[in-house]
Order: C-alpha cells, then sequence, then structure tokens
C-alpha cells in the first residue's frame, strides 16, 4: 500500500491499493476480480493464507484485505458473468477493475442512432476525442462504495480519481453479487 493514503477508509485504501497493483501491470490488461475480506479476521482464522499475503506483521486495523480471484472470462459479457457470483459469508465485500473507453460528455449527441454493439464499439474506438480509462469499483455488503479512476493519458499515482459515485451502473452490478 505505498501510496495509499491512511487517513482514508479502509474501502478507500483497498481500492487504491489494487488501482496500484493493477497500473503495474500496464495497461491493456483483461478485466480482474477481487474478494475483499477483513484484514484481522483473516490473521485469526487463515493463519497460513495471512503469512502467505504477507500480513502476519500488518497492523491490527489494517481494514480490508484484497484477494484476486479467478479470471474474469473475456468471452462472456461482463453483466452476465457477475450474475453468476455468489461470495461466502467471509467476504466482506468485492471489486472489479476493467478498461473503458470514455467519451466526453459533448460526444452524446453525435452518437448515430442505428448502430448495433459491434459497430458502436468501432465507432467509439475512433473518436477523436476518447479517452482509455481504468476504473477500479468496490463494494461492501452493507452497501458502501468506492472507486478509483485513472486516465491512461494521467497515468500516475496522483491523478487517480475517487469517490463512491463514480462508477454508479459498476457499482450496482457489484453490490447485486451480495443479494440473496
Amino acid at each position: 500500500m505505498s501510496n495509499t493514503p491512511m487517513a482514508a477508509s479502509p474501502l478507500t485504501r483497498a481500492v487504491l491499493e489494487i488501482d496500484e497493483y493493477v497500473s503495474g501491470l500496464g495497461w491493456d490488461q483483461p478485466a480482474r476480480l477481487f474478494a475483499l475480506v477483513d484484514t484481522a479476521r483473516l490473521r485469526a482464522e487463515e493463519p497460513r493464507l495471512a503469512a502467505q499475503l504477507g500480513l502476519e506483521d500488518a497492523p491490527e486495523t489494517a481494514g480490508l484485505t484484497p484477494i484476486e480471484q479467478d479470471e474474469v472470462p473475456a468471452s462472456q459479457p461482463l453483466d452476465e458473468f457477475l450474475a453468476t457470483i455468489a461470495w461466502p459469508a467471509a467476504v466482506t465485500g468485492c471489486a472489479l477493475t476493467v478498461e473503458r473507453l470514455m467519451l466526453p460528455p459533448s460526444a452524446e449527441a453525435q452518437v448515430p442512432s442505428d448502430l448495433n454493439e459491434a459497430r458502436l464499439a468501432k465507432w467509439v474506438a475512433a473518436y477523436p476525442d476518447r479517452q482509455e480509462v481504468r476504473m477500479t469499483v468496490a463494494v461492501l455488503r452493507d452497501g458502501t462504495r468506492d472507486s478509483a479512476v485513472r486516465l491512461r493519458e494521467k497515468d500516475t499515482p496522483t491523478e487517480v480519481l475517487t469517490g463512491g459515485a463514480l462508477v454508479p451502473g459498476l457499482a450496482e452490478a457489484l453490490s447485486a453479487t451480495f443479494a440473496d
């Protein structure tokens, strides 16, 4: 957690830790899914796993530990994949990183209405003012949300935007993975 502010909430620290980890892997990465577990509970209930993760010396108030899950299938739409997830009780929350192209609000009026999904993707990719972004969105069982958004053109830790309402649709989809 070298670049995460200690004054931030545990969820914000986890989001920034995941953002930093994925940033170290470079761009053009697949979506990545993480379980978020309570660090103190993990150390108490799974000491070997905590040691493998380097948490034996973590402060008691370390907060949340992200644990990367198996690959997110690229062949399946993300919303369909998320609808298949059910978390065990030990998982406090979850997070997902995904890269997307983002258009400025002014582009909305220019989008042709007769495009199917594949043609729309090509249109967005060719749009001159598009931005490549990496979004890390996390939710807790209690509904708390946070996210980090990193622009490829401003790829530094000091330029990462954070906030609970930055990517509401993805946060809703992640929250649904905790529904009974």
